[in-house]
C-alpha cells in the first residue's frame, strides 16, 4: 500500500482520525502495555498525531517520542496540531528499513496492520529490528472490522460482507487482523505476552455525533471507492447509503467491533 491507494484517503481523513481518538483510552492501553516515564517511544502510523502527543505525555520530560506516518498530509496536520519539543514527526514507510530512526524502548502500532493484509507479519518483523532487546512492542487492531451489527436487513448485511471481501482483494485490507496479533509475537519469540479483548465502537441507543461522522466518512469514502455496484439498490450506492444511515440512526440497533490488544517483550538475546 502507498498513500495514493490508502483505503480511507480523503480531505477530512486527518480530522476523522483526530476526532475518533479518545486520549483516556490511549493512555489506559499504553500503561497496560507497559509504557513508562523516561522511555523512547515510536508511534508507527501516527496519523493525526493525537495519539503521539498523549504517549509523549506518559514518557514525560525524561522521555521522547517519534511519530511516523507514510502520508505527508497527515504529518502536516500533526505538526500543526500536536507539536511538542520532545516529539519528532518523520515521513517513512514501515515496510522499509527504519534504522535511521534509532532504537526504541517501546513501539506502539494501533489500527495500522489492518491496511496491510499481505504484509502484516513482515511489517512486525521489520519494526522489531528497531526495538531494543527487552523493549516492549504493543499491537492493537480489530477483528471482524465493521461486521458486527444487529438489526440489519438481509440486503444490507449482504453488502457489508461483500464490501469487506472487496476491500480484502482490491485494497489489501484485513478485517480480521486482530485475531492474528498474538501469533505474530509468539512466532518472533517475544516474552511476557499479554492479550486483552474489549468492545470498540460500541454503539447503542442515541447515536453520538462523533460516531455518525466516523461512519459517514467510512461510507462516503471506503464504500463509494470500493468498486461495488450495489445492484440490489434502485439508486445504487445512494440507496445503500440511505438504508445504512436509517439503520444506524435507529436507537434499536446494536453495533461493536472486537478490539484486540497484544503486547510482548523482545528477547534480550
Amino acid at each position: 500500500m502507498n498513500q495514493s491507494n490508502y483505503l480511507m484517503e480523503g480531505d477530512e481523513e486527518s480530522v476523522r482520525l483526530d476526532l475518533k481518538t479518545d486520549p483516556e483510552v490511549v493512555k489506559k492501553q499504553a500503561r497496560w502495555a507497559g509504557l513508562k516515564t523516561g522511555m523512547r517511544v515510536a508511534d508507527l502510523g501516527c496519523g493525526s498525531g493525537k495519539t503521539t502527543f498523549h504517549l509523549n505525555e506518559i514518557v514525560g520530560s525524561t522521555g521522547s517520542t517519534v511519530g511516523v506516518d507514510i502520508a505527508r498530509q497527515r504529518l502536516d496536520y500533526a505538526e500543526n496540531h500536536y507539536r511538542h519539543e520532545r516529539i519528532e514527526y518523520v515521513c517513512a514507510d514501515i515496510r522499509k528499513p527504519l534504522n535511521d530512526l534509532g532504537m526504541f524502548d517501546f513501539i506502539w502500532m494501533r489500527f495500522i496492520l489492518e491496511y496491510y493484509r499481505k504484509d502484516s507479519f513482515e511489517i512486525v518483523k521489520n519494526i522489531s529490528k528497531v526495538l531494543k532487546p527487552g523493549g516492549i512492542l504493543c499491537l492493537i487492531d480489530l477483528d471482524s472490522n465493521c461486521l458486527r451489527h444487529f438489526g440489519l436487513s438481509e440486503r444490507l448485511e449482504k453488502y457489508l460482507i461483500q464490501l469487506m471481501q472487496m476491500m480484502e482483494t482490491e485494497f489489501n485490507f484485513d478485517p480480521y487482523v486482530g485475531i492474528k496479533l498474538y501469533s505474530y509475537l509468539y512466532d518472533l519469540n517475544y516474552q511476557e505476552i499479554l492479550v486483552d479483548v474489549a468492545p470498540h465502537n460500541l454503539i447503542y441507543g442515541k447515536l453520538k455525533e462523533i460516531d455518525k461522522f466516523n461512519w459517514t466518512q467510512k461510507l462516503e469514502i471506503a464504500a463509494k471507492n470500493s468498486g461495488c455496484q450495489f445492484e440490489d439498490y434502485p439508486d445504487g450506492y445512494e440507496g445503500f447509503f440511505k438504508e445504512f444511515i436509517e439503520y444506524f440512526t435507529d436507537r434499536r440497533r446494536f453495533s461493536y467491533t472486537p478490539l484486540v490488544s497484544c503486547r510482548g517483550r523482545k528477547p534480550r538475546s
